[in-house]
Order: structure tokens, then C-alpha cells, then sequence
């Protein structure tokens, strides 16, 4: 079964026992999420879309803290001795899907 889960204002599309990187989500290695915003479910020549689908993702965590690839922003004005850099790394967790009911 093939599902397209909206998470933190993304899509993503899962199948069981899929490992996936969403953005940082509170909880502890270990434990258990259910994501009910579902749009689209695949199982095998059904296809069900929007309001009809009645089905929901569960998930464990995997790794509650994952730090993306560091992403650098500098700013210069040219003979003017003006130069900022500033840089940040995207939080993330790796969720295992364990289910899709």
C-alpha cells in the first residue's frame, strides 16, 4: 500500500517500513507518531484521493535529532567594507513507518 502524507506542510510518499526525514518533530527515540493528514492512498487497483480516505500512518522514531548539511548565507557590499555571514542546519527526525491502517 502506497500513501502521500502531508507533514508539517510537506508531502510525503510512504509505504511500510519506509525510513523518511521530516522536519523536527518532539518526542524521544523510541517513540510512536500517527500522521492522520492522509491525501492519497494506492492499494493495488484502488485509488482512493481526498476527503474519502480514511486511513492513517503510524510511525516510530528512529533518531529524534538530525542536523541537515549547513547552509551558508553571506552578504557583501562591494567597497564599502560591509560583509555578514551568517549560516544555519535544518533540524530533522528519521521516522520508520510501521504501518499503514
Amino acid at each position: 500500500m502506497l500513501a502521500v502524507v502531508k507533514i508539517a506542510g510537506q508531502q510525503f510518499k510512504v509505504k511500510a517500513g519506509d525510513s523518511i526525514y521530516v522536519p523536527h518533530l518532539t518526542g524521544k527515540t523510541g517513540d510512536s507518531v500517527e500522521f492522520s493528514d492522509v491525501l492519497f492512498t494506492h492499494n493495488g487497483n484502488t485509488v482512493t484521493a481526498g476527503k474519502d480516505v480514511q486511513v492513517v500512518v503510524k510511525g516510530e522514531i528512529v533518531n529524534d535529532l538530525v542536523k541537515g548539511d549547513k547552509v551558508i548565507a553571506f552578504k557583501m557590499k562591494r567597497r564599502k567594507g560591509f560583509r555578514k555571514k551568517r549560516g544555519h542546519r535544518t533540524q530533522y527526525t528519521l521516522v520508520k513507518v510501521t504501518a499503514i491502517a
